[in-house]
């Protein structure tokens, strides 16, 4: 990253109906997240999947892909060390406010001068549903991909035997072209790599399957569109 990129301080806050409201800012490499309830006090949150919090981090084109999950540094502030490049990013900050509404929604950060605002990602549906990465082979079979119908999306792992991972054998996070809706669902049972969803409107869509394999985390991503 440009020496310049890491001393700007950029902060935006998340937008749509919620009872909590969450900035995001990025400096000197650190992600920032600070949350409020309508009062201006920080929300006592629940534990989902072994964490308080799952930060999902792509770049505006949908290129790049972070999944991380921010530190408690004090009431309502937490923290994720990370450095990131000079691009346009979407930020979801995915949590469990105890007794309190929250939806999460896109939060945009720019971080250095490299702007690249996104007018409609151009996806292009994969034809070919085998991804290898690291010797490690998975296979996306999805039935039923009409919008407003239950999704089933069946992950061949080709033979590898995945091990829990925040307390699943999988996470999946699907978000549309423009980044605007947000999906995190995880497998229907806990002995199998398959996951059901809805998706309500036709387009194309982005999704990312993590799976782990001797310790170690693997990012399997598919483009499919629902007719």
């Amino acid at each position: 990253m440009d020496q310049h990129a890491e001393h700007h301080h950029y902060q935006y806050k998340a937008q749509g109906e919620s009872e909590v409201t969450a900035n995001v800012t990025y400096r000197d490499a650190i992600i920032t997240i600070e949350l409020k309830d309508k009062h201006g006090k920080a929300p006592e949150l629940g534990v989902s999947h072994e964490k308080e919090m799952h930060l999902i981090v792509v770049s505006a084109d949908l290129k790049e892909y972070i999944h991380g999950h921010p530190e408690k540094q004090a009431d309502g502030v937490y923290m994720l060390q990370r450095e990131l490049r000079d691009n346009d990013y979407k930020v979801f900050v995915d949590i469990a406010p105890k007794n309190l509404s929250y939806t999460v929604s896109p939060i945009t950060l720019h971080v250095g001068h490299a702007y690249h605002p996104n007018h409609g990602n151009e996806l292009k549906v994969d034809t070919d549903f085998v991804k290898m990465v690291d010797g490690y082979s998975v296979e996306l079979k999805a039935n039923n991909i009409e919008a407003g119908q239950d999704i089933s999306l069946l992950f061949d792992l080709r033979g590898a035997t995945p091990e829990p991972y925040l307390g699943a054998l999988g996470h999946v996070v699907i978000l549309d072209e423009n980044a605007e809706h947000f999906i995190h669902v995880h497998p229907v049972s806990d002995d199998k790599t398959q996951f059901k969803t809805v998706l309500t409107e036709a387009g194309k869509y982005k999704l990312w399957a993590e799976f782990q394999f001797d310790g170690e985390v693997y990012v399997y991503a598919y483009v499919i569109e629902i007719k």
